[in-house]
Protein backbone atom coordinates (compact mmCIF):
# COMPACT_ATOMS: atom_id res chain seq x y z
CA UNK A 1 0.00 0.00 0.00
CA UNK A 2 1.45 3.74 -0.55
CA UNK A 3 1.09 5.02 2.85
CA UNK A 4 0.33 8.49 1.78
CA UNK A 5 -1.90 10.57 -0.22
CA UNK A 6 -0.74 14.43 -1.80
CA UNK A 7 -3.53 17.03 -2.61
CA UNK A 8 -2.55 21.10 -3.41
CA UNK A 9 -4.62 23.85 -4.40
CA UNK A 10 -4.02 27.66 -4.58
CA UNK A 11 -5.48 29.72 -2.38
CA UNK A 12 -5.90 33.85 -3.26
CA UNK A 13 -3.68 34.95 -0.75
CA UNK A 14 0.00 35.14 -0.24
CA UNK A 15 1.90 32.53 1.95
CA UNK A 16 1.55 34.50 5.10
CA UNK A 17 -2.14 34.65 5.06
CA UNK A 18 -2.76 31.17 3.95
CA UNK A 19 -0.53 29.88 7.01
CA UNK A 20 -2.35 32.00 9.47
CA UNK A 21 -5.97 30.81 7.97
CA UNK A 22 -4.64 27.08 8.40
CA UNK A 23 -3.44 27.49 11.80
CA UNK A 24 -5.07 30.03 13.39
CA UNK A 25 -8.79 29.63 11.93
CA UNK A 26 -9.13 25.58 11.50
CA UNK A 27 -11.64 26.02 14.36
CA UNK A 28 -13.79 27.99 11.64
CA UNK A 29 -12.71 26.30 8.47
CA UNK A 30 -12.60 22.53 9.37
CA UNK A 31 -15.33 20.28 7.70
CA UNK A 32 -15.51 16.93 10.35
CA UNK A 33 -16.28 13.53 8.27
CA UNK A 34 -17.69 10.59 9.84
CA UNK A 35 -14.58 8.59 8.11
CA UNK A 36 -11.87 10.57 9.76
CA UNK A 37 -13.30 11.59 13.35
CA UNK A 38 -11.14 12.67 15.35
CA UNK A 39 -12.94 11.98 18.55
CA UNK A 40 -15.45 9.49 19.54
CA UNK A 41 -18.61 11.88 20.10
CA UNK A 42 -19.94 14.39 18.13
CA UNK A 43 -17.47 16.86 16.36
CA UNK A 44 -16.33 20.27 18.20
CA UNK A 45 -13.66 22.70 17.20
CA UNK A 46 -10.22 22.08 16.26
CA UNK A 47 -7.78 24.62 17.30
CA UNK A 48 -3.43 24.45 16.77
CA UNK A 49 -1.21 25.34 19.96
CA UNK A 50 0.73 27.43 17.56
CA UNK A 51 4.05 26.13 18.48
CA UNK A 52 7.06 23.31 17.67
CA UNK A 53 5.64 20.87 20.34
CA UNK A 54 1.92 22.45 20.32
CA UNK A 55 -1.65 20.30 20.63
CA UNK A 56 -3.73 20.27 17.96
CA UNK A 57 -6.78 19.71 20.11
CA UNK A 58 -10.54 19.30 19.69
CA UNK A 59 -12.97 20.91 22.11
CA UNK A 60 -16.49 19.51 22.14
CA UNK A 61 -19.28 21.77 23.76
CA UNK A 62 -19.46 20.23 26.91
CA UNK A 63 -15.68 21.61 27.29
CA UNK A 64 -14.11 17.95 27.09
CA UNK A 65 -10.37 18.53 25.20
CA UNK A 66 -9.02 15.72 23.14
CA UNK A 67 -5.92 15.84 21.62
CA UNK A 68 -5.48 14.83 17.97
CA UNK A 69 -1.66 15.30 17.61
CA UNK A 70 1.75 17.49 18.18
CA UNK A 71 3.04 19.86 16.06
CA UNK A 72 5.91 18.47 14.82
CA UNK A 73 7.57 20.70 12.52
CA UNK A 74 6.50 24.76 12.82
CA UNK A 75 8.05 26.52 9.98
CA UNK A 76 5.71 29.61 9.40
CA UNK A 77 4.45 30.85 6.65
CA UNK A 78 6.08 27.91 5.02
CA UNK A 79 5.18 24.45 6.71
CA UNK A 80 3.61 22.84 8.92
CA UNK A 81 4.07 19.03 10.59
CA UNK A 82 1.71 17.63 12.64
CA UNK A 83 0.79 13.93 13.84
CA UNK A 84 -2.60 12.51 13.06
CA UNK A 85 -4.56 9.87 15.80
CA UNK A 86 -8.29 9.37 14.63
CA UNK A 87 -10.75 8.08 17.78
CA UNK A 88 -10.95 4.93 15.69
CA UNK A 89 -7.35 4.15 15.36
CA UNK A 90 -5.79 1.32 17.31
CA UNK A 91 -3.86 2.15 20.53
CA UNK A 92 -0.14 4.26 19.61
CA UNK A 93 -1.31 4.29 16.17
CA UNK A 94 -0.54 7.81 14.48
CA UNK A 95 -0.23 9.14 11.11
CA UNK A 96 1.45 12.29 9.79
CA UNK A 97 0.53 15.49 8.20
CA UNK A 98 2.63 17.58 6.43
CA UNK A 99 0.85 21.47 5.10
CA UNK A 100 3.18 23.35 2.36
CA UNK A 101 2.58 26.79 1.55
CA UNK A 102 4.31 27.71 -1.62
CA UNK A 103 3.99 31.41 -3.31
CA UNK A 104 3.02 30.93 -7.00
CA UNK A 105 2.45 34.65 -8.50
CA UNK A 106 0.28 36.33 -5.88
CA UNK A 107 -1.20 33.04 -4.75
CA UNK A 108 -0.10 30.38 -2.65
CA UNK A 109 -0.35 26.61 -3.05
CA UNK A 110 -1.02 24.57 -0.51
CA UNK A 111 -0.49 21.33 -0.46
CA UNK A 112 -1.77 18.52 1.84
CA UNK A 113 0.34 15.16 2.25
CA UNK A 114 -1.02 12.60 4.21
CA UNK A 115 0.96 9.48 5.15
CA UNK A 116 1.43 5.89 7.58
CA UNK A 117 -2.14 4.81 7.22
CA UNK A 118 0.00 1.48 5.68
CA UNK A 119 0.18 1.25 9.56
CA UNK A 120 -3.32 0.99 9.77
CA UNK A 121 -3.93 -2.92 10.41
CA UNK A 122 -6.18 -4.05 7.60
CA UNK A 123 -9.04 -4.96 9.99
CA UNK A 124 -8.98 -1.83 11.96
CA UNK A 125 -12.02 0.03 12.39
CA UNK A 126 -10.56 3.04 10.98
CA UNK A 127 -10.55 1.67 7.64
CA UNK A 128 -14.54 1.04 7.29
CA UNK A 129 -14.09 -1.64 5.87
CA UNK A 130 -12.09 0.08 2.10
CA UNK A 131 -9.19 -1.82 0.76
CA UNK A 132 -6.37 0.09 0.41
CA UNK A 133 -6.85 2.22 -2.89
CA UNK A 134 -10.14 3.33 -1.24
CA UNK A 135 -9.37 4.41 1.86
CA UNK A 136 -6.93 6.57 0.11
CA UNK A 137 -9.13 7.92 -2.57
CA UNK A 138 -11.32 8.74 0.19
CA UNK A 139 -8.91 10.31 2.16
CA UNK A 140 -7.66 12.85 -0.63
CA UNK A 141 -10.68 13.68 -1.27
CA UNK A 142 -11.80 14.66 2.14
CA UNK A 143 -8.81 17.04 2.32
CA UNK A 144 -9.35 18.29 -1.40
CA UNK A 145 -12.75 19.76 0.27
CA UNK A 146 -10.63 20.75 3.14
CA UNK A 147 -8.57 22.67 1.35
CA UNK A 148 -11.46 24.29 -0.53
CA UNK A 149 -13.06 25.33 2.74
CA UNK A 150 -9.43 26.91 3.22
CA UNK A 151 -9.55 28.49 -0.13
CA UNK A 152 -12.84 30.40 0.93
CA UNK A 153 -11.46 31.68 4.51
CA UNK A 154 -8.57 33.13 2.64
Amino acid sequence: MTSKVLVALRVQAAPERAFRVFVEEIGAWWRPNGLFQTTPRPPGRLAFEPEEGGRLTETLDGGKVFEIGRILAWEPPARLVFSWRQANFPPGLVTEVEVRFEAVGEETRVSVEHRGFDKVPADSAARHGFPDQALLMRLAEWWREQLRSVAEAA
